[in-house]
């Protein structure tokens, strides 16, 4: 059965106001990009071509008039309503009708991955048929994050939620792989004491049956987190840098689309439409007509 994606965009965005008064976190731009685009790029270069998109009531209208039916970028969206913000694992619950039983990866619509072999490491973690793998990545707060340690031989020994004192320093992106199980498991979660379904529970249920995979996000790696005033900046500028340095974009899921065979030039070229003084357009003409490198695109 073929896996299922997952972009959670739901939430206040309390922390970016007076910015998300009127428009959801994850439509403000990273440099040349809607935010969106980034995590949607992370489950097109996982091969994933049915993807649920979790919003607010208040801010779907505008989800659906940036991504359409998803047609123009190769894939298939479904949009739902999250009434209310409820915890990480709550969206599974929310697309249990979506999944059908189907394995899935959901990945947080504030998140940015970028780096060298991204797209070998999906490729693992996507092979894998039972069982969770979620990506850990070593930050210098881990009391920030979900914490995964190990123990003496490199196993997995335990996940915690924001720990005073971490075991590691490995915290756990929000990138998630699950099996078919993962509507099922988080039915049976019981909410935390500040009321949310929380993504570790879901984790440590598989990390129970032995079941929890990760992969390392090695040093070189880059994955931000665009949840705050600095944090959005900052993203903006390191997309800004590498693109203006390799004249190559990050994110770009026309591009990826094109690249995979999803759409072919002519659809590329319908995606940039009649702006040639706009350097996303110039850009989207460029790789359909083959003057951009191929590079490595699906390493973004």
């Amino acid at each position: 059965m073929a896996r299922k994606g997952i972009i959670l965009a739901g939430g206040a965005g309390s922390r970016l106001h007076p910015l998300t008064t009127a428009v959801s976190k994850q439509l403000l731009p990273i440099y040349d990009k809607p935010m969106i685009y980034y995590p949607l790029s992370a489950l097109m270069l996982a091969g994933v071509r049915e993807i649920a998109v979790i919003t607010t009531p208040d801010d779907q209208a505008a989800f659906r008039k940036l991504l359409g039916t998803g047609a123009r970028f190769g894939v298939d969206f479904r949009f739902i309503v999250q009434p209310r913000p409820e915890g990480l694992a709550q969206a599974y619950l929310l697309a249990e009708d979506f999944l059908a039983g189907a394995p899935s990866v959901m990945v947080l619509g504030d998140n940015l991955f970028f780096g060298q072999g991204f797209e070998a490491v999906l490729g693992r973690a996507g092979a894998r048929d039972q069982g969770a793998t979620v990506f850990g990545y070593e930050v210098q707060d881990p009391t920030r994050y979900g914490v995964v340690s190990f123990d003496e031989t490199g196993l997995v020994e335990d996940i915690e939620e924001k720990p005073a004192a971490p075991k590691s320093r490995f915290a756990v992106t929000g990138l998630y792989f699950y099996d078919g199980r993962a509507s099922r498991f988080a039915k049976e979660l019981a909410p935390s004491p500040r009321g949310e379904l929380e993504i570790t529970d879901l984790n440590r249920r598989y990390l129970h049956e032995r079941a929890l995979h990760v992969e390392l996000l090695e040093r070189g790696f880059a994955w931000l987190d665009t949840g705050t005033f600095d944090s959005l900046i900052e993203a903006g500028e390191f997309v800004r840098t590498i693109e203006h340095r390799q004249g190559l974009k990050i994110g770009c899921v026309e591009e990826i689309a094109f690249r995979r065979g999803w759409i072919d030039a002519a659809a590329l070229r319908a995606a940039a439409g009649d702006n040639p003084n706009n350097p996303y357009s110039a850009y989207l003409l460029d790789v359909a007509d083959g003057r951009a490198s191929a590079g490595r695109p699906t390493d973004s």
